[in-house]
């Protein structure tokens, strides 16, 4: 997690977050804009000699070891937002005026009530991404990354491979306009067999698999079809659904300009 330019840094730091006391998780407010402010100035490795009194606040509230989770997930948003920033000229407005925006402060209290559930620093990236990609895309519904978030936090990263895997195999078809439902499961049919004879999936796993599929479907990202030739190696096929390409595209790393 690196430094800015002064002007992304300026930019962040109008972020007070003070509308968190006005939504759910508001007992945030106070802890996330001292975050704010000493990762905005010092940087993440700024924060030893500064944050010893935000720290005892984060301990009262869910302990020690939650408190480098937030201090990390935090850090990750400011840094993704700094990349977005830099990077995207036509969303400086947006970025700018986030301070006011209660979706923005709900976003982040989410985030921050999410990361008492993990200290794996994958999960806690995937919560800030899921954040700044709703930024860039203009879509922070509370229900949305609320079920986009606990999904993020709960799934392993082979999981999210796997997801990728479909998402590159299937992600064509999906973004075609007007696709009727049996040309569809025709199409899905014969890229599942694409996908499978590519070698991509090794039949010999596939119990691994089923476990990455089961998790993966639980959370709504891609549904099984019923059982046609490939079922045979223990690969049933399985689709991506809007909601697994939306999430999945929500994970990926803002770029960083060189």
């Amino acid at each position: 997690m690196g430094q800015f330019d002064r002007k992304t840094d300026a930019a962040l730091a109008q972020l007070n977050f003070e509308a968190l006391s006005e939504v759910p998780g508001g007992e945030f407010v106070e802890i996330i804009g001292d975050l704010v402010k000493l990762i905005g100035t010092g940087g993440l490795w700024g924060l030893t000699g500064g944050a010893s009194n935000l720290m005892l606040k984060v301990r009262r509230l869910a302990g020690a070891s939650y408190g480098s989770n937030l201090i990390y997930a935090i850090s990750a948003v400011r840094d993704d937002l700094a990349a977005l920033y830099q990077s995207n000229e036509e969303l400086h407005g947006r970025i700018e005026s986030l301070q006011n925006e209660p979706k923005f402060a709900e976003a982040i209290s989410a985030l921050a009530l999410r990361a008492m559930q993990t200290s794996v620093k994958d999960r806690l990236r995937r919560l800030a991404r899921i954040v700044v990609n709703g930024v860039k895309e203009g879509d922070l519904e509370p229900e949305g990354l609320d079920d986009m978030m606990r999904a993020a936090a709960e799934l392993k990263d082979t999981d999210i491979v796997l997801l990728g895997e479909i998402y590159d195999s299937q992600k064509s078809l999906m973004k075609q306009p007007r696709l009727s439902t049996t040309s569809w499961f025709g199409q899905i049919q014969t890229l599942w067999n694409e996908f499978v004879d590519s070698g991509t999936l090794d039949g010999s796993k596939h119990l691994v698999y089923r476990s990455s599929f089961s998790r993966l479907e639980s959370h709504g990202l891609i549904q099984k079809f019923r059982e046609i030739s490939t079922a045979a190696v223990g690969l049933e096929p399985y689709t991506l659904l809007e909601e697994g390409l939306k999430f999945y595209e929500r994970l990926q790393e803002i770029a960083v300009p060189q």
